[in-house]
């Protein structure tokens, strides 16, 4: 029997992840095997988890997905392990917007009936964070807050006064308190923390973060607080013939951004996954399709726009109508040019007939619902799909063959974004495929048909035809 809990926090920049990932670690050195999780639709928490864990991280997205698909992602991963750490996202209690506590840290731990470790950060307060302690108890009682670590705690008097007095009045443990420690700090830029595949000090910082919290947290107490996972167990979609499609994937330091879970989805359905890297290799695997997710391709522009080689690799894939399908980082790759922060301008791929220019200020940030323009390899027209967009990039060239308009996030409701024509999709938006199943199908039979007629041409050829 597995157990799990929750590493939550009163507001973001309380030091959540950094807590999670010393915890995380902590866990792992007394032989415990560590499944981690991340509430919401982060990227880059998931990766400082596998450094932390040596495990795939899972996000957990309770608006893009139903309560099922949360369930179901949870327990085909924790069931792995001895213990699951589901790392928050921003403030206990925040979800999408206009949707009360849908999407939240609190709303998740509800669906799994998991316990929540709150991370309050006590800097400038004394007793208020009573106070503050207990209108997180009393906004939702149903809620399970089982514990409390003070972060930044800068002197004894959290240790010897406060620590009581909280377990006194509110009855809940503090499980410690961590004082700020300067060695031990996560590198950030303008879409976050630092990933953890550029981050060369990330398993060194891990390792002092496990120590403060050996020192500091009673790790035997927290253990105990870790509630044993009775979730009956869902029925995966799993494909009972193998379809022997070969779906290509864009993944190195450049091109990052992918939820585990979209790579597990596809091979339920039959698919197989071949990673390549558009900065390294010279050509795409022998695949079926393609599917290049988000990261950081303006922070390697260089290098990207050098390696000829791969363009002109994907640009014939995309020729001979393999079906292509790119979000955010991807999309922007696949463009004519790209401008860095400094206004140099770089070559893309060329397979999209658009300018993308890196802005200084944030362009786009938030939950969508994106509704199909037009048909493409991943949606039929007026198809309704969720996902979550985050750039500082602008494009313009492509607003005539326009994927999706979008509302909520960031802008103007029902504004225009991405590209589909013919068997090329590509977007802003990240999608997670269990929570859009649609999407997958579509792309796996886009895969095969471009296989089968694939077949048809090397047999005509065979035959002289």
């Amino acid at each position: 029997m597995t157990k799990g809990l929750m590493i939550a926090a009163v507001h973001s920049g309380a030091g959540k992840t950094t807590v999670s990932l010393g915890i995380m670690a902590a866990l792992l050195r007394k032989g415990l095997a560590v499944q981690p999780f991340k509430v919401g639709p982060d990227y880059i928490d998931p990766g400082l988890h596998f450094a932390a864990c040596g495990r795939k991280s899972h996000n957990l997205d309770s608006w893009m997905g139903t309560e099922e698909v949360v369930k179901t992602v949870f327990y085909k991963n924790a069931r792995k392990a001895d213990i699951s750490v589901i790392e928050g996202v921003m403030g206990l209690y925040d979800g999408k917007k206009d949707c009360g506590i849908v999407g939240s840290s609190a709303h998740v731990a509800l669906i799994l009936n998991l316990p929540v470790i709150l991370v309050v950060d006590v800097r400038g307060m004394a007793r208020s964070c009573l106070a503050l302690v207990k209108g997180f108890l009393e906004y939702e009682p149903q809620l399970n807050l089982k514990g409390v670590i003070f972060n930044y705690a800068s002197s004894d008097y959290y240790k010897t006064v406060l620590k009581t007095e909280l377990e006194d009045e509110l009855g809940v443990k503090v499980l410690g308190c961590l004082p700020k420690k300067k060695d031990i700090q996560m590198p950030s830029r303008h879409l976050g923390l630092l990933p953890g595949e550029e981050n060369d000090q990330l398993d060194q910082m891990i390792s002092k973060m496990a120590d403060l919290i050996e020192q500091e947290i009673d790790v035997a107490q927290l253990i105990k607080m870790a509630v044993k996972i009775q979730i009956t167990e869902p029925e995966f979609e799993e494909q009972n013939t193998p379809t022997e499609i070969r779906i290509g994937v864009a993944r190195d330091e450049t091109l990052s951004f992918y939820y585990q879970d979209n790579f597990d989805y596809l091979e339920e359905l039959g698919a197989e996954i071949h990673f390549f890297s558009p900065l390294h290799d010279q050509k795409i695997p022998e695949v079926h399709g393609l599917y290049i997710g988000g990261g950081f391709p303006e922070m390697f522009l260089p290098g990207l726009s050098q390696n000829v080689s791969m363009k002109e690799s994907i640009r014939k894939a995309y020729r001979n109508g393999m079906p292509i399908w790119a979000e955010c980082g991807g999309f922007m790759y696949l463009n004519d040019k790209i401008s860095d922060f400094y206004e140099e301008t770089y070559f893309g791929v060329g397979i999209i007939p658009g300018q993308v220019k890196m802005s200084e200020t944030l362009a786009a940030l938030g939950y969508v619902q994106a509704r199909a323009v037009r048909k493409s390899i991943i949606a039929e027209q007026n198809d309704v799909l969720r996902g979550h967009e985050f750039h500082y990039s602008i494009m313009n060239g492509v607003e005539d063959s326009s994927a999706f308009t979008l509302t909520g996030g960031k802008g103007k409701d029902f504004r225009q974004d991405g590209y589909a024509e013919g068997n090329l999709a590509a977007s802003y938006v990240h999608l997670h495929l269990r929570s859009n199943p649609g999407v997958a199908r579509h792309l796996i039979q886009a895969c095969e048909k471009y296989k089968l007629e694939k077949s048809k041409t090397l047999s005509f050829k065979e035959v002289g035809l």
